[in-house]
């Protein structure tokens, strides 16, 4: 199975025609996306917490947490974000996926739109 990377625009919800294009790894095995803090910081995005994290090794580490607008194609939907530090991997997460109206197909290598069931 290979990697899925796309291009996704971010906005600061306070701000949501500033925008700045991401390339990301689609990660159905994250919750939340990582973008760079430099990117974030240059929308105007602050963060409002900090949560710990446990990476595939085990090993824990703490980033901050923010709100921002997640935009593909011409959906777009509005997540938590996680302040990327360097070394970090720029990835597009389950909660984005889900806020966008997607769903990661990985024998296909694509993203499908997310069936919609309300009740």
């Amino acid at each position: 199975m290979g990697l899925i990377h796309i291009r996704v625009r971010i906005a600061n919800p306070a701000r949501p025609r500033q925008t700045a294009s991401v390339r990301c790894l689609v990660d159905s095995g994250s919750v939340y996306s990582v973008i760079p803090t430099a990117t974030l910081r240059r929308l105007g995005i602050a963060p409002h917490s900090t949560r710990t994290f446990t990476l595939a090794d085990g090993t824990e580490i703490s980033r901050e947490i923010g709100d921002a607008v997640f935009i593909v194609n011409a959906q777009r939907g509005a997540s938590p974000v996680i302040f990327g530090e360097p070394g970090d991997s720029t990835l597009l997460g389950t909660v984005s996926l889900e806020a966008l109206g997607f769903i990661l197909d990985p024998i296909r290598r694509e993203l499908r739109p997310l069936p919609m069931i309300l009740g």
